[in-house]
């Protein structure tokens, strides 16, 4: 299966994306943010604007930038007041030094770095920062982790989780992906977070994975089947609403 097959995969799930995937830690946010310039703040690989959303909480000054028109709509729809362009981390339609901070929520690793490290370099003004945030599952739970072992790698992968999203992502912001030189020493750091789900929604969020998205049919009921029967035999969530816990992980590195 394509990295790129995998990350064209979402368009055609925008609105369950929209719907079900969570927000971003405020804290985690002002941490990736604390040592930027300024609050000029990229969204890169914006998605439906969960990012762009918490980002204009915080007060940053957002633009938002997405390659799919889909994932591009549902943004404009829910995030209204954010500007929000087409385009890419390989083709970044700003200017250069125009932002403070280029943050990626759940994207990072989709990323061509060979050629998004210099586009990302390009628009971050001196002393800006590159960061990336991703959600993750805290398995130290119990059943958090026999979801994990019921769920597969398709619906939680080593990203996803608090026991090996470091390791996964670690070398993302070094030289060796691409990244071009006068960045210091990548940072990370995970904030608490959570939300509320029921079985049937966090079934739903699940199925809005990559991996998911482009299983047979068959493959992927069948997975799903588990994860309803699993959900539907623990106390913490058979009945009604319950927080998922989890934590926003940030990877964050600074332009020299």
């Amino acid at each position: 299966m394509t990295e790129q097959l995998l990350r064209s995969s979402f368009g055609a799930a925008a609105t369950a994306y929209a719907e079900h995937r969570p927000d971003y830690a405020q804290t985690a946010v002002r941490w990736a943010l604390e040592s930027a310039p300024g609050l000029r703040v990229l969204d890169l690989g914006a998605g439906t604007g969960k990012l762009s959303a918490t980002l204009a909480a915080v007060g940053a000054d957002v633009v938002a930038v997405e390659p799919d028109p889909a994932m591009l709509a549902e943004l404009r729809r829910a995030v209204p007041a954010v500007r929000a362009l087409p385009g890419s981390a390989e083709a970044i339609p700003l200017p250069d030094g125009s932002v403070d901070a280029v943050l990626a929520g759940n994207a990072l690793h989709w990323f061509d770095m060979a050629v998004a490290g210099a586009e990302i370099a390009r628009v971050l003004a001196p002393g800006g920062v590159l960061a990336g945030l991703w959600n993750i599952m805290d398995d130290r739970i119990d059943w958090v982790a026999g979801l994990e072992r019921v769920s597969g790698s398709a619906a939680i992968g080593p990203r996803d989780t608090l026991s090996s999203w470091r390791t996964a992502t670690a070398d993302m912001l070094v030289p060796s992906t691409g990244l071009i030189a006068g960045f210091g020493s990548a940072e990370q750091v995970e904030f608490p977070h959570g939300q509320r789900r029921t079985a049937d929604s966090l079934v739903a969020t699940l199925a809005t994975r990559a991996g998911m998205l482009v299983m047979p049919e068959e493959e992927r009921e069948a997975i799903l089947g588990r994860i309803r029967s699993f959900l539907g035999s623990r106390p913490e969530t058979a009945h009604g609403e319950f927080t998922l816990p989890m934590l926003t992980g940030v990877l964050r590195a600074r332009r020299s």
